[in-house]
């Protein structure tokens, strides 16, 4: 499989009185891996990364990376609006082992198609990693339109796009006229985008039982449609719910009630309501029927817990969590 395809994560921030929960982190990332999934992205827009400062980042990530050792790909969310702020972002973690980084559209400014290609070029020029392209218009206020995500794809180094920008249609066009690995960024669209051929989704859904999201993906490269169609029902309440208000607070609410975090956000995001939290407990209730997925081959979830374990207690990388740590 290619690396940039299959189910990914966008990792939530685990908070603890204002100040980021590096234990529950790395218990949270060790998880997601254990439960299949094929990729993690780090300071996402589900990880609030636009309330963390660079320091915050740099922790956030070596304590991910500390714990995947390299056992699953990593990605690291760069946004804002300021092109050479972000180019220079890019710069202070290019010594970390990653996959590449999701790079979003500026939000706010709207640029030209013309001010979007240069921001990326520019970003792009800063390291020799791939870059997987986000366009999410509804928090950006720009889309990357076709013709520019093909002028990007002429350059080797962008690699894939997180698409979630709301169309089944964009996602065929992007399948049909770029070489870019597609991954599906509107969680309601994941089965039918699957179905279209999408490589691969980022999801923040997916943290809620993530082995059901790489059955889902598993059963439709089989071509086990009728099977896929049915787990996508079950599974189409829960992301719903999730967005049903402002993410990542539902998310953050539905792990609270696993155990797995505090229900704590940074302003100006504010915890789920307690109508909201009340359909989780029950949505979740209804997810813990399904029997876990483990596929062939796979060791088991207890096993690769295990492991992260035993890579967590191993000295770390250059660039390691006690190094990010003392920037705090």
């Amino acid at each position: 499989m290619d690396t940039l395809t299959g189910i990914w994560v966008p990792l939530v921030t685990p908070l603890r009185h204002g100040e980021l929960d590096v234990s529950c982190l790395q218990r949270l990332a060790a998880r997601v891996v254990a439960d299949g999934a094929h990729g993690l992205v780090v300071c996402g827009t589900t990880g609030e990364a636009a309330m963390l400062d660079l320091a915050e980042q740099q922790v956030a990530l070596a304590a991910v990376l500390e714990v995947t050792r390299g056992r699953c790909p990593v990605l690291l969310g760069v946004g804002g609006n300021d092109t050479f702020a972000a180019a220079g972002r890019v710069l202070e973690f290019d010594e970390a082992p990653l996959a590449g980084y999701l790079v979003s559209t500026p939000a706010y400014v709207r640029p030209s198609q013309q001010g979007l290609l240069r921001h990326f070029e520019t970003i792009a020029d800063a390291t020799e990693r791939p870059i997987v392209l986000y366009n999410v218009p509804a928090r950006t206020g720009v889309q990357l339109e076709l013709a520019t995500a093909q002028r990007l794809a002429e350059r080797p180094q962008f690699a894939a796009i997180k698409e979630a920008g709301g169309s089944l249609s964009h996602i065929a066009e992007l399948l049909a006229h770029t070489r870019l690995s597609v991954l599906c960024g509107d969680d309601g669209l994941l089965f039918a985008a699957l179905c279209g051929g999408a490589h691969g989704a980022i999801s923040a859904s997916a943290h809620i039982r993530t082995d059901l999201y790489v059955q889902l993906f598993d059963l439709l490269r089989a071509q086990r449609l009728a099977e896929a169609r049915r787990l996508a029902a079950r599974l189409q309440p829960m992301m719903q719910l999730l967005f049903s208000e402002p993410n990542p607070a539902p998310l953050k609410a539905a792990l609270a009630m696993q155990g797995l975090l505090r229900d704590e956000l940074r302003l100006p995001m504010v915890p789920a309501s307690a109508v909201c939290r009340e359909r989780l407990a029950a949505a979740l209730e209804a997810l813990d029927s399904i029997p876990r997925y483990q596929p062939a081959g796979q060791p088991s979830s207890a096993a690769q817990t295990a492991q992260a374990a035993r890579a967590n207690d191993a000295t770390t990388t250059r660039y390691s969590l006690a190094h990010a740590k003392a920037a705090l």
